[in-house]
């Protein structure tokens, strides 16, 4: 088959997946002409569409107005209006946006907003959109497609994915005698690192009772012993499970036991790994843009395996297409396109401290030779865990915080702040399950 041939039929078979994503969501959006496009081009009448999106910080809001402008030079009959705000603006403003029909026509969320936006019925059902699209499950990391999806249903498509790494501070190291071209990859070689530097004065490891990053720690460490956050369908939490104090107990021994000061500031322990205080901090990708490494030698490696398996905790960002009152179909498609199109481009996304979820793009040789301190965090992805997919999840997920913010501050025992947290984040699972109807 011919190029344009194929993309015609491309083109009839995406205008048919937008016609009926926005039908099932009862959407009366416009045809204008009838919206055709292929995972390329788009071909009806010109539209403009609104993109929102929470990157006000780092390289991002320089990025993406570059790929912005080069996508609008790009398409003639398409442009993208970018609506940059904070995360938290965007959870505000969107329901009422949406249902005024002055929302955006696409939008990026993290992985763990985009089932409660498809409950409060702000998306369409992206289905036939992903599958014109030609994109599949095995584009992607493995289970990422799950963060997007609600109900039997998917409504979001990756874009990135954030996982932990280690950072090591190699002036500490060899300060403290420690040869530091091996980074420990297990418990045992771990704590014998930990022990030498205790012995040289230095607390090796700095444990916080945040969610960043404490809380993305001891994620990790409950998969890392076989645990799970919540139940199969997210009706119970098991947070508090065998495994959970395990993880749990890992970090407050730290602390008992010097290994960490007590009472770590929040980003205490990422500042003091840049003030050559600490020798290892457990932290997300994004700190490789963090230009206060350029002081110091140090280096980025997968999390130590503390527990009896490979895991380690991932955040995640989706597209979202939005289910306006009276949606226009043109829009949609229009929409489509840009997402094709910006996960083609995603290359230089790695410049923002964020992963191409794409695995062409994340995958060519070339991303790691431009951008090396990605690799371990690359190597990661087969066993990384991304967030829960549930309705109103982020508000029984807070009290895993509490946990863990009670446990290392020593006001209660791991177990009794675990078992404390999930009878709370049980009871907020309830009354999801009550509100959302799923």
């Amino acid at each position: 088959m011919k190029k344009g041939t194929a993309r015609r039929a491309l083109a009839a078979t995406l205008a048919l997946g937008v016609g009926l994503a926005l039908t099932a969501c009862g959407s009366s959006g416009s045809t204008g002409g009838g919206a055709s496009v292929s995972g390329e081009d788009y071909d009806g009448p010109k539209v403009s569409i609104s993109f929102w999106n929470g990157w006000t910080g780092g390289a991002a809001p320089v990025l993406v107005p570059k790929l912005i402008e080069k996508f609008n030079s790009e398409h003639d009959n398409i442009e993208v209006k970018n609506v940059p705000m904070e995360w938290a603006d965007v959870n505000k403003k969107l329901p009422l946006a949406v249902k005024a029909g002055k929302g955006p026509d696409v939008a990026v969320a993290h992985g763990d907003d985009v089932a409660t936006y498809a409950a409060q019925g702000l998306l369409l059902k992206a289905d036939d959109i992903v599958k014109a699209l030609g994109y599949s499950a095995e584009d992607f990391p493995e289970g990422l497609m799950d963060a997007g999806a609600y109900s039997g249903n998917q409504y979001g498509i990756p874009w990135s994915v954030t996982p932990l790494g280690l950072y090591v501070n190699n002036d500490v190291l060899k300060a403290a005698g420690i040869d530091p071209a091996t980074v420990p990859s297990d418990k045992d070689a771990y704590m014998k690192a930990l022990e030498a530097l205790k012995a040289a004065g230095v607390q090796g490891e700095w444990v916080d009772g945040y969610v960043f990053t404490g809380t993305f720690e001891f994620q990790s460490l409950l998969w890392q012993f076989g645990g799970d956050l919540y139940n199969e369908d997210v009706s119970k939490a098991t947070f508090n499970s065998d495994a959970g104090v395990q993880a749990l107990t890992h970090m407050t021994d730290l602390i008992k036991d010097g290994y960490s000061p007590a009472n770590v500031a929040q980003d205490g322990n990422i500042k003091g790994l840049l003030a050559g205080k600490t020798a290892y901090n457990w932290n997300g990708v994004w700190q490789t843009t963090n230009e206060g490494f350029n002081s110091i030698d140090w280096t980025v490696a997968p999390v130590p395996q503390i527990g009896t398996e490979k895991a380690v905790w991932s955040s995640s960002t989706h597209w979202m297409f939005l289910n306006n009152k009276g949606q226009d179909k043109n829009k949609t498609a229009a929409a489509a396109t840009f997402v094709k199109w910006m996960n083609a481009n995603s290359a230089g996304w790695a410049e923002t401290g964020e992963l191409p979820a794409a695995n062409e793009v994340r995958n060519d040789p070339a991303l790691v030779e431009k951008y090396p301190n990605l690799k371990p965090f690359l190597d990661q992805l087969p066993y990384a865990h991304y967030e829960t997919s549930a309705p109103g999840i982020t508000a029984a997920n807070a009290f895993i915080t509490t946990a863990l913010n009670e446990a290392v501050t020593g006001k209660k025992d791991p177990k009794q702040a675990l078992d404390d947290a999930a009878a709370k984040a049980d009871e907020v699972l309830k009354q999801n399950k009550t509100k959302y109807g799923d």
